[in-house]
């Protein structure tokens, strides 16, 4: 018998309450020792979250008048003809499908992977596997790694990237404008809490940012890689991983993604963070049973295609705006 989404997010919720706001709620892995969370509050650096702010699309007043603004769109671009083609296409066949062990094997080969752009079903028939090639002119790594350091500071940066479904951001630690940190050191080791609709179902993740190079993923001054674990960010539940290669090519740069779910797992909850995604409403898909499915790894696809391709068309310009 499948379990709700509303249901354990009810009974993550409570425990959020008893456990008072502001603290972090530890939970001993169950299932293959998963990653802890960052210690809340670390370094004595004050998180984003609000727990009275709401989540919604687009902007409003308050947004425009934000010196981004100008950035905005009323709506996202469509992604690039290789992530159409696929969304339309068949899933992958899950014998051409890289295992998740297989990840730096697949992101550090000099020349593309078989198969750069799809989604399909492992062999265990239970692990959901996406993948998305964005091909990024003017773009350079370095513009991604401040990107992935200064977004989530606030949600109207975060609306900039998918206007058509990201609705809330919020950091567990403001390193946004902290003094003598690196882009790179800004994010990894922070924990993004987002609110986003993907294939029209809404998700409230919390996406802790992991040093590549414990996956055996190489980045360089010229290569990185955006690496997390995703997870609830109600329920101390881990939901998989993430990957975002970014590596020169000729006039630009070109990103190569990739997602893991139902990768099964257990980690802490901020309690704060909780609250405030509690606070905010549940969504009717909160009702979808548990786990992800190949639709939904397709959806995340064309997901992650369109706001790749979105944010790159103006990422040059408001890198020279606000690095």
């Amino acid at each position: 018998m499948a379990i709700s989404r509303r249901t354990l997010l009810r009974a993550s919720s409570a425990g959020a309450l008893a456990a008072g706001a502001g603290t972090a709620v530890g939970v001993t892995s169950a299932v293959g020792g998963a990653e802890a969370a960052p210690t809340a509050r670390a370094g004595g650096l004050p998180s984003t979250i609000d727990l009275d702010e709401p989540r919604y699309l687009g902007y409003k007043p308050a947004d425009l008048a934000k010196p981004y603004a100008k950035y905005m769109r009323s709506s996202t671009l469509p992604a690039q003809q290789q992530v159409v083609d696929a969304y339309f296409g068949d899933p992958v066949p899950s014998d051409r499908i890289p295992t998740f062990d297989r990840l730096a094997a697949d992101l550090n080969r000099a020349d593309h992977s078989p198969v750069e752009t799809g989604y399909g079903t492992l062999p265990d028939g239970r692990t959901v596997w996406a993948a998305a090639l964005t091909r990024m002119p003017g773009v350079t790594a370095a513009m991604w790694d401040w990107w992935f350091g200064w977004h989530s500071g606030e949600s109207a940066r975060y609306r900039l990237w998918h206007p058509d479904a990201h609705a809330y951001a919020g950091l567990l630690r403001d390193t946004t404008t902290a003094p003598g940190l690196t882009d790179r050191q800004r994010y990894i080791g922070n924990t993004s809490y987002v609110d986003e609709f993907i294939g029209g179902q809404l998700e409230q993740l919390a996406i802790s940012f992991l040093d590549p190079a414990g996956a055996g993923l190489r980045t360089s001054d010229t290569t990185t890689v955006v690496y997390g674990r995703v997870a609830s960010a109600q329920l101390p539940i881990a939901l998989g991983y993430l990957a975002h290669q970014v590596r020169p090519v000729a006039g630009g740069a070109e990103m190569r993604s990739r997602f893991y779910l139902n990768i099964p797992g257990l980690t802490s909850v901020d309690a704060l963070a909780a609250l405030a995604a509690h606070n905010r409403g549940e969504g009717p898909a909160l009702a979808q049973p548990l786990p992800f499915t190949a639709e939904f790894g397709r959806s995340l696809m064309e997901h992650c295609g369109r706001e790749m391709n979105h944010l790159a068309s103006f990422l040059p310009a408001l890198y020279a705006d606000y690095h």
